[in-house]
C-alpha cells in the first residue's frame, strides 16, 4: 500500500508526520506524494480540505484519514496519543470505505471562455466584490426567486456544520446526498422579497445563480478564494464524485456534532 502524509505546518504536526512515515515504512509501506491509496491529514479541518484538494483528481483511488493536533474537528478523529494504534490499523487492517456527497460548481462567462468546473467538500459562497449581490435563482430550470443580499451559501451534508450553521442552516447527515442553498443577510421589504429559509435539494435537483449585474464576483471554494468576472451563471449540484474515508472504528456523526456544539 502507498501512503502520503500531509501536515499544518507547524512543529507538533511536523513531528507527528515524520513519526507515522517513520512507523508506516516500518511496516514495508511506500511513501508516495503522487498516487497514494490512502492519505493521513495532521492537523484540524482546514489541513483536511487542503488534503482533499491536493488529491481531488484521484478520489476513485484514495481514501483519507485525519489526525487532529488541534481541537476535534468533523474530519480528523484521531488524536496524536493514538498514532501508533491507528498505523497498525493502516498496515494490518482492511479498512472500510466511508463515502460522501460533494458539491460541482460550474461557472460559465458571458464572453466565451471555457467554463470552470470546482469541487468542494465543506461549500461554495458566492459574493460581490462591492454592493449587495442580486442574483436569480433557479432549480430545475424553472425561477424560484432573485436574492438580494450579502451572499449565497450552497453546502455540502459534512459542511453543513460549518458556515453554513452560521447561517442558520440546518444541519444534515452526511450520507444524504443532497445540497443546501443558505442566505446571507437577504433584504426583504415591500420590493425585493426572498424565501428567507434554507433550501435542502435532492441529488436530481440543479441550482443555477443567474447574475442580474455585470459585476465583479468573489467566490469561494471550501478555503480557496477566486474571483471573477463576466460571469454568466454558476451553476450547483451534487457532484458524481464522492470523497472516501477510510474507517477503522465507528465515527457517530451526532455524537460529533454534540461534542462540538452542545456538549460542555
Amino acid at each position: 500500500m502507498k501512503f502520503s502524509v500531509l501536515s499544518r505546518g507547524d512543529h507538533t504536526s511536523n513531528k507527528l508526520k515524520r513519526k507515522i512515515t517513520s512507523y508506516l515504512e516500518d511496516f514495508n509501506l511506500s511513501y508516495d506524494n503522487e498516487e497514494p491509496d490512502i492519505v493521513i491529514s495532521v492537523g484540524g479541518d482546514g489541513t483536511f480540505l487542503q488534503a482533499f484538494h491536493h488529491y481531488k483528481d484521484r478520489l476513485e483511488d484514495t481514501a483519507f484519514v485525519g489526525v487532529h493536533t488541534g481541537h476535534l474537528g468533523f474530519y480528523t478523529d484521531w488524536t496524536p496519543e493514538e498514532v501508533e494504534k491507528l498505523v497498525i490499523h493502516i498496515a494490518r487492517t482492511p479498512f472500510q470505505i466511508v463515502e460522501y456527497p460533494l458539491l460541482e460548481v460550474t461557472i460559465r462567462y458571458t464572453d466565451g471562455s471555457d467554463e470552470d468546473r470546482y469541487l468542494a467538500l465543506n461549500e461554495c459562497t458566492v459574493r460581490t466584490v462591492e454592493g449587495s449581490l442580486v442574483m436569480n435563482v433557479e432549480i430545475k430550470g424553472e425561477l424560484f426567486e432573485t436574492f438580494r443580499g450579502d451572499g449565497l451559501c450552497i453546502s455540502t451534508p459534512s459542511g453543513s456544520t460549518a458556515y453554513n450553521k452560521a447561517l442558520g442552516g440546518a444541519i444534515v447527515h452526511p450520507s444524504l446526498a443532497t445540497l443546501q442553498l443558505a442566505e446571507m443577510a437577504s433584504i426583504n421589504n415591500r420590493v425585493y422579497r426572498t424565501i428567507g429559509s434554507p433550501l435542502l435539494l435532492p441529488q436530481h435537483h440543479t441550482c443555477m445563480l443567474k447574475p442580474v449585474n455585470d459585476v465583479e464576483y468573489q467566490i469561494t471554494i471550501d478555503h480557496l478564494t477566486l474571483r471573477h468576472t463576466n460571469v454568466k451563471s454558476i451553476q450547483c449540484r451534487v457532484a458524481e464524485e464522492q470523497i472516501r474515508f477510510a474507517r477503522f472504528r465507528p465515527f457517530p456523526f451526532w455524537k460529533r456534532v454534540k461534542e462540538s456544539f452542545v456538549s460542555d
